[in-house]
């Protein structure tokens, strides 16, 4: 305003000026001019220096009357504009309060100083979903979602945005499924966006969807949602878990097809066939793993798998453990395989070979198995004071190792 005026009277000024050197100039002259101006009977004679002041004059005087009038029509929308800028200033304050009451855990107060400059504000987006988190960290779930739907009518365009607010909040609060929705509607808005693939993997993972994440697996690799590592890792916790469910049902045929469909380097992996061999005997099927274990511990000797073997319902006893007996010039002193070893004694009916195994295994290393399986024996046998002695002391290694185990933990 200041700057027009300055530039109103410098204007001014400058035709004063002119008017002043131009009836100097004109003084000079006989005769310095004259202006007539007839209009009907009416007619106007003045001097050319009067008339020229005159019209300078009556320009000033009709440019600051137009300036003024467009000023005036100007006015009611320069003072809406500066009620505007006035709460969208306040709002943006309120943003920032806002942020940091959250930051500090003020939940309630804001949420209030939020969702009260919300409709004023330039980014009400930010607005409601932060009330949102700050309603669900109070536990008013209710205005949560009420905040959430402001924000959903408030900004149409950011679906995404939204609902992956929506999705981690319904995630801490263990709300898988509604969690788990949200996910797939913006999966199928944008199959391809990193933070929904990520956060499916989370809610597919908390919830205990082991498909899920299985079918998940291929668009958490190509679009480099996990590092290969993570991958790897994930795809084996994921084929492991599947199969254990599998066992849990007790159908020979999905675990079949479930390991079929199981890459190769994660079926070489010890823990992963364990899991497989052992599905396969808990469902009654364990003659058909049985070269696959005698396989498998020829290659690389673990224990685990060696207990396997010794649980494999067998349609041949005695080759099954002629093939065990093939393995002991190599683990003499392993009291596992001298255990399982006694078992499959006792599976064949050969009781000299079975008491000699499972002492030797005992005298090793004592386990509550190999006690429990002596202990059979001589009961079978009829020696039931030694069967009761074996008994005990099974019991008495079994309790050592549970009291162990709480003194470990606390």
């Amino acid at each position: 305003m200041m700057k027009n005026i300055m530039y109103f009277l410098g204007s001014l000024l400058v035709a004063i000026i002119a008017a002043f050197l131009a009836n100097k100039w004109l003084g000079g002259f006989e005769n310095p001019g004259y202006v007539l101006i007839g209009i009907g009977h009416w007619s106007l004679e003045t001097s050319l220096i009067v008339f020229s002041v005159s019209l300078i004059m009556a320009f000033f005087v009709f440019y600051v009357s137009f300036r003024f009038l467009g000023w005036l029509f100007r006015l009611p929308g320069q003072v809406k504009n500066r009620g505007k800028n006035i709460k969208f200033n306040r709002s943006q304050e309120a943003l920032i309060a806002g942020l940091v009451d959250s930051a500090e855990g003020n939940w309630e107060k804001a949420e209030k100083v939020l969702i009260k400059h919300a409709s004023q504000s330039g980014a009400p987006l930010i607005h409601y979903l932060t009330a949102a988190r700050a309603a669900q960290s109070r536990g008013a779930l209710d205005k949560r979602d009420e905040y959430l739907k402001k924000a959903a009518d408030g900004a149409p365009g950011s679906d995404v945005a939204i609902g992956l607010t929506q999705a981690e909040l319904h995630l801490s609060e263990k709300q898988f499924g509604q969690a788990l929705e949200t996910l797939a509607r913006l999966h199928s808005i944008n199959p391809t966006h990193a933070s929904v693939l990520r956060l499916l993997h989370q809610a597919y993972q908390q919830a205990g969807d082991w498909e899920g994440i299985r079918k998940l697996i291929p668009s958490l690799n190509t679009h480099k949602v996990l590092m290969e590592a993570e991958i790897k890792l994930l795809e084996t916790e994921a084929f492991s878990k599947l199969l254990k469910q599998a066992a849990e049902r007790g159908s020979v045929e999905d675990i079949e097809l479930l390991w079929s469909e199981i890459p190769d380097y994660i079926r070489q992996m010890k823990g992963v066939s364990a899991i497989y061999f052992a599905a396969m005997i808990d469902a009654g099927a364990g003659a058909k793993v049985e070269g696959g274990l005698a396989r498998a511990l020829s290659t690389t000797w673990d224990q685990t798998l060696v207990v396997l073997f010794g649980n494999v319902q067998s349609l041949n006893n005695s080759r099954q453990f002629e093939t065990a007996e093939q393995w002991l010039p190599m683990h003499p002193r392993d009291a596992v395989f001298l255990a399982v070893l006694g078992k499959l004694s006792m599976k064949c009916g050969d009781k000299q070979k079975a008491e000699t195994y499972l002492t030797k295994s005992i005298s090793i290393e004592p386990t509550v198995p190999a006690y429990q399986l002596f202990g059979d024996l001589l009961f079978a046998q009829g020696d039931k004071d030694r069967a009761s002695e074996c008994y005990k002391q099974g019991l008495e290694l079994a309790s050592s190792a549970i009291i162990s185990r709480i003194d470990s933990i606390s």
